[in-house]
């Protein structure tokens, strides 16, 4: 049986599900193999993975995952292979004493814009083949750096742990930046520990465990978009399902259009009052 339901899901991911994992649940449970999810937490992560359903995935793109917020748990002395708990112990080296007054200045050096390599185990495709998989298989491929922003970073010492909370932009490899911390603080590490707490303006306090989630639990996923709202009329419905152009009295570039409360179309402009469809999200 097809599901009926549409819009999206604010899920609290567990330790050890893979983000497809919490998508291919949900579409079992409701029937669907439309199902998606913006930004995907690493198994050993947990916190908020925002998963759409059915006419939700079209919502995906126009929703806010710019910036995020991790809280992270550095362990330092080991590296790893995967730079988090689940890869092998590939380096080890003592931990020098450090001051919170040290780890502060440490911290803050990393604010700001930076470029940051991936980690070799990750999702990013290189010539169309996931990292991941090329790194299992002892594949040397070649990783550009990208440009990151941490917008701010606090932590605290504790032996030789780090516990620390980051605000970054969105594509930030957490478990590279603890790597670059143990590095600055004159060790290695790994993290041992990981959750998400929100995307965008989204807090991980809305969201339930997937097993807890229920039908009444869905959003309409319009109130997550940061465009502009217009209101059609029946005409002008009408003419966008029909992918018109329509005359929009609106200074935006870019506006969402909805009827009784659900969205129609994202429709971009093409001059002064003229929009043209971007995207049918009926």
């Amino acid at each position: 049986m097809t599901s009926m339901l549409d819009g999206i899901f604010l899920i609290d991911k567990e330790v050890g599900m893979t983000s497809r994992k919490v998508d291919n649940i949900l579409g079992k449970r409701y029937g669907t193999h439309a199902v998606g999810h913006l930004g995907t937490l690493d198994p050993f992560a947990t916190g908020l993975l925002v998963v759409a359903i059915n006419k939700g995935t079209k919502l995906l793109a126009y929703l806010n995952d710019g910036d995020k917020v991790y809280e992270a748990s550095l362990l330092l002395g080991e590296k790893t292979s995967t730079g988090d708990l689940e890869g092998e112990i590939i380096e080890k080296k003592e931990i020098p004493g450090i001051s919170q007054a040290e780890l502060d200045k440490v911290l803050s050096s990393f604010l700001g814009k930076s470029q940051q390599i991936p980690p070799k185990f990750s999702a990013i495709k290189v010539n169309g083949v996931p990292m991941y998989k090329a790194a299992i298989q002892g594949k040397e491929v070649e990783i550009k750096p990208r440009e990151i922003t941490v917008y701010s970073l606090e932590g605290s010492v504790e032996g030789g742990l780090i516990h620390f909370t980051a605000k970054v932009s969105k594509g930030t490899y957490i478990r590279t930046l603890g790597e670059d911390i143990a590095e600055k603080l004159g060790t290695v590490g790994h993290l041992i520990a990981l959750r998400r707490t929100f995307v965008g303006d989204i807090d991980v306090s809305r969201a339930k465990k997937v097993d807890d989630i229920k039908e009444e639990d869905i959003l309409s996923g319009i109130e997550l978009i940061d465009l502009p709202k217009i209101e059609l009329s029946d005409e002008e419905e009408w003419k966008a399902k029909n992918g018109q152009k329509l005359h929009l009295e609106n200074k935006e570039d870019k506006v969402l259009l909805m009827k009784n409360n659900s969205p129609v179309a994202v429709y971009k402009r093409k001059n002064e009052n003229t929009f043209v469809p971007e995207r049918g999200l009926f």
